[in-house]
């Protein structure tokens, strides 16, 4: 490591001591060699500092109480000395060119304040579930990101962002217990272009009960990020435009929530749904409704 890196890599680790060393490793074998690895042990009560020192000067350690994902990553942007800030979760990695591309395709283009590549998803065995795609989009990408919140590929694991432009739009979310990410790329996107590398460079980790364990805090962070962020869009678009937008949200989890068994839950989502954008979302709505009533699979 140098004094003045090229690139900050910040990796928050809570009890993953079972998964760091694959992230670290995958760090440590990029083609691009001019970084700094900050881990940032947020509380941990297992062998994750253990494992960490085994890496010896390779890696720096900001050491801090439990405080959660987004706490975790603003105590290691802090931290950070590098031009461009890296994310990568402790139970993901990547393949080695992961950086260098970001890195050339960031030198190439001033315009760009942030970019990701696309990434491959993997089951616990190592099965490969998706690949989670670049965006296709045209137009300003933070329109795109109300319309579609995980257009950023990889998101926490794949985003290389100038520092001067993280500092700019300021810190992740620490009251939002889920979608700190995305919340963070809508800012970034409102002052910042970005752009995507279509190789799957980075490979994420898919709990296979994540999505059901977690469904109402992701609702709930879902509805508050579409809130707050609504100013950041052009005025012309904070109306109907946004209402339509947040309507596909609410479609999106009536979908999620039926197929978890919780059929008035959902119905209360489609109703949202129809009350937000009755012209826009209208058939969207009443199909879900029509599907859910008659207990059809989504």
């Amino acid at each position: 490591m140098t004094d003045n890196p090229v690139v900050s890599v910040i990796i928050p680790a809570y009890n993953a001591a079972w998964c760091i060393r694959r992230a670290l490793d995958s760090v440590l074998a990029q083609t691009f060699t001019d970084f700094e690895l900050i881990v940032v042990n947020d509380g941990s009560r297992d062998e994750t500092l253990a494992v960490i020192a085994e890496y010896g000067d390779a890696v720096r350690v900001v050491d801090k109480a439990n405080g959660g994902l987004s706490s975790a990553r603003n105590a290691g942007v802090r931290a950070a000395r590098g031009n461009y800030v890296a994310f990568l979760d402790a139970d993901d990695w990547w393949l080695p060119e992961k950086l260098q591309r970001q890195v050339a395709l960031m030198q190439s283009d001033a315009s760009l304040g942030f970019c990701s590549t696309a990434a491959r998803v993997e089951d616990p065995d190592g099965k490969e579930l998706n690949i989670w795609a670049c965006p296709r989009w045209s137009g300003p990408l933070l329109e795109h990101l109300f319309r579609e919140n995980a257009a950023v590929a990889g998101s926490g694991s794949g985003v290389l962002v100038k520092r001067d432009v993280l500092m700019q739009v300021g810190d992740f979310d620490e009251s939002l217990r889920s979608l700190e990410d995305i919340d963070m790329w809508m800012r970034l996107a409102a002052v910042a272009s970005y752009g995507c590398i279509p190789e799957p460079l980075t490979v994420l980790l898919k709990h296979p009960d994540s999505m059901s364990r977690n469904l109402d805090v992701m609702r709930e962070a879902a509805i508050r990020v579409m809130e707050k962020n609504r100013g950041l869009l052009p005025p012309r678009l904070q109306g109907a435009y946004w209402r339509s937008c947040m309507a596909g949200v609410y479609g999106d989890y009536a979908k999620w929530r039926y197929r978890a068994g919780r059929r008035i839950a959902a119905l209360g989502d489609v109703l949202c749904l129809l009350g937000l954008a009755p012209v826009a979302r209208g058939r969207l709505g009443l199909g879900l409704l029509k599907d859910i009533l008659l207990g059809r699979p989504l």
